[in-house]
């Protein structure tokens, strides 16, 4: 009955949910404000006015009570590693993979953590970027019996050593940010303008900045490798990315605008409904919030493109990557100059025979949906979508 209805919601406002995969969601699994800091959290209630739901205020007391521990073992990482994280020097240049979300970037992530050279942030050290360094010994061995095997969103799989994206660890680390929508899906959009970092201060930009730049030397202090983030939202934020990191890579994933809208505001909601503090409202308000982001992330990242250096930029498909997995990385490699291909080759093709059976998942989208993405996303078309 619940799910008839969902439907029956989702074709008012354009999107029908055919199938759609996900773990279902328990009172014991992690959420993403488990990791921080006492500060953080009461910064995260702030930008909402403290408008949590009633159902939610016991996972609402646990990520408080969460948030003092959280703030001891910070004390001590900056106590045990706060110079060494400063100091530390970053081993090659950073490589962003960047691509609306739903647009395969965590696949392509899951690849490229083939290459043992390579290190990212997962889950955990995205729940607790103060922290993980001195708390990831100690707790990761019992956290990840309580995490789901799922996403909530689809079928891929979900674990505290997965790649992860790292504009959590952003907002876990009290920094603004559009995720915290998540947590606080109804009203006003928090933080949109950080979205693109195009319409915020110097100084909350630099801020930003040393924020994304403590995470990187954090990782270089825990793995000592070449350092791969992935995360939608960077794909409005090259520009600024560049002005820290000016010899950065980027690899950009394109996909299907149909299969992107209805699959993003699957996306929020299902995010919302499980690590939230409100009950989601969803509809109209969020396909607008959807497209509109849409628009702000590609008018940005159509501009910053054209900055990015010969060598230190490529562009693939989601096509491409599930048809020719191997071949797709192969490109990459080769076009930002990356060695050691054929070695790691056979890594690669192991790691492709395992998705064969992913399933994904389905939506139909009306008509009237259908024209007004065409219309709304038109320079998407133009560019990724040409027809032979």
């Amino acid at each position: 009955m619940a799910e008839k209805t969902e439907n029956q919601e989702q074709k008012k406002s354009g999107v029908v949910k055919i199938s759609s995969g996900g773990s279902a969601d328990k009172f014991w699994h992690p959420r993403f404000w488990d990791g921080m800091t006492f500060c953080a959290w009461i910064k995260l209630l702030n930008s909402a006015r403290w408008r949590v739901a009633p159902f939610r205020l016991p996972m609402a007391f646990i990520v408080t009570c969460l948030a003092f521990n959280g703030s001891f073992w910070a004390f001590w990482q900056k106590v045990l590693y706060g110079r060494k994280i400063r100091d530390a020097k970053l081993v090659g240049e950073p490589i962003f993979i960047v691509g609306h979300w739903r647009s395969g970037t965590t696949l392509l992530h899951e690849y490229m953590m083939r290459d043992e050279r390579f290190a990212c942030s997962d889950t955990y050290e995205c729940f607790a970027p103060a922290h993980f360094l001195v708390s990831g010994p100690i707790f990761r061995p019992w956290v990840k019996y309580l995490m789901p095997n799922k996403r909530p969103m689809d079928n891929m799989a979900a674990g505290l050593d997965r790649p992860q994206e790292d504009e959590f660890a952003i907002c876990a680390l009290g920094m603004n940010s559009p995720y915290r929508d998540v947590a606080f899906p109804n009203g006003k959009p928090i933080d949109e303008k950080y979205l693109t970092l195009r319409d915020v201060s110097d100084s909350d930009r630099k801020r930003w900045l040393d924020s994304l730049e403590y995470i990187l030397k954090a990782l270089t202090v825990a793995y000592n490798k070449t350092i791969v983030l992935k995360s939608p939202p960077h794909t409005a934020r090259v520009k600024t990315i560049r002005e820290r990191f000016p010899n950065a890579k980027f690899v950009h994933i394109s996909r299907d605008p149909y299969t992107l809208f209805p699959s993003t505001v699957n996306l929020w909601t299902k995010l919302a409904k499980t690590h939230g503090f409100q009950n989601p409202k969803g509809g109209p308000e969020l396909e607008e919030k959807v497209l509109r982001n849409f628009e702000q992330m590609y008018d940005a990242f159509c501009e910053d493109v054209q900055e990015i250096p010969q060598g230190n930029f490529c562009e693939v498909t989601y096509d491409e990557l599930v048809a020719q997995p191997v071949e797709t990385i192969e490109k990459i490699y080769r076009e930002l100059g990356i060695d050691g291909f054929d070695e790691r080759k056979e890594e690669f093709t192991r790691f492709a025979a395992t998705q064969k059976s992913y399933r994904k998942n389905k939506f139909e989208l009306s008509p009237e949906m259908k024209e007004t993405i065409n219309k709304r996303w038109k320079k998407y078309f133009d560019r990724y979508c040409k027809t032979e």
